[in-house]
């Protein structure tokens, strides 16, 4: 069946929609991983002086490598489909993501096979599995609470401050609406996350909040600059795809709140 005037929005929607709460479940639950920037790319550590006494390396939690995809697709989706498209979708990720902890909650509370309790190396460690697994995905309630309540702040920011922009800039500079809505929404989620998460759920100081957030931020804040190309390089993948006069009404759409 080949493609109509009326069916490539809903297509484009539900891949973007797809890829949207793919990384954003994703970004959850490798979240629980934390990586050492500088070992990575064999630097040394960096030994930053910030608000608190010890210096802050860049350790990483994984999930801000997928986060900005999240907001990529979040503008993209913005751009064509208006703040209910990406409300709409929005509220369906934070619904899988309570489904998939749920789930897996559930999961860790059956017994394991004893064949499977524990695992041998080849080197003679022995590895508890269950243990295991229940460290890497039984993340702690508040972490889950505070990564929903910022996803959801960052979200609904992001699209505020998206369309104040493209209000006032109309088509050109879409660098500017991109980056500017990710970097906005970034700060005060990256804050709200750890403040939720490790202050109320830990006893995480403010001034190591602080800290700890400024260097998520910063990681952000260059990932949303080096992301630029690819906002243009989906921008124009999209436009090819539905069509010069198709997307411009879209966009209107869009713009109107439709």
């Amino acid at each position: 069946m080949h493609d109509t005037h009326h069916h490539k929005p809903s297509r484009l929607y539900l891949l973007l929609g797809a890829f949207f709460v793919t990384n954003a479940l994703l970004a959850e639950f490798v979240g629980a991983k934390i990586f050492s920037l500088e070992s990575t790319f064999e630097l040394a550590p960096l030994q930053l002086r910030t608000f608190i006494e010890q210096p802050l390396d860049l350790n990483l939690t994984a999930g801000v490598l997928l986060w900005p995809f999240v907001f990529v697709m979040t503008d993209i989706i913005n751009e064509y489909y208006g703040k209910r498209g990406v409300r709409r979708l929005s509220f369906v990720a934070i619904g899988m993501i309570v489904y998939a902890f749920a789930a897996v909650y559930g999961i860790m509370q059956l017994e394991p096979a004893g064949w499977w309790r524990t695992k041998s190396l080849a080197d003679g460690t022995t590895i508890d599995m269950e243990r295991s697994f229940d460290t890497i995905f039984g993340q702690g309630l508040w972490i889950i609470a505070g990564s929903i309540v910022a996803f959801l702040i960052g979200q609904f920011l992001d699209v505020w401050v998206f369309q104040w922009l493209k209000r006032r800039t109309g088509e050109r500079w879409i660098w500017l609406r991109a980056t500017g809505s990710t970097v906005v929404s970034q700060l005060v989620d990256s804050f709200v996350v750890l403040y939720i998460a490790f202050g109320l759920g830990s006893d995480w100081s403010g001034s190591m909040i602080v800290s700890v957030a400024l260097v998520n931020y910063a990681f952000k804040f260059c990932s949303a600059i080096l992301m630029t190309p690819l906002v243009y390089l989906v921008h124009g993948i999209i436009e090819r795809y539905l069509g010069a006069q198709l997307a411009g009404e879209m966009r209107a759409a869009a713009l109107r709140g439709e």
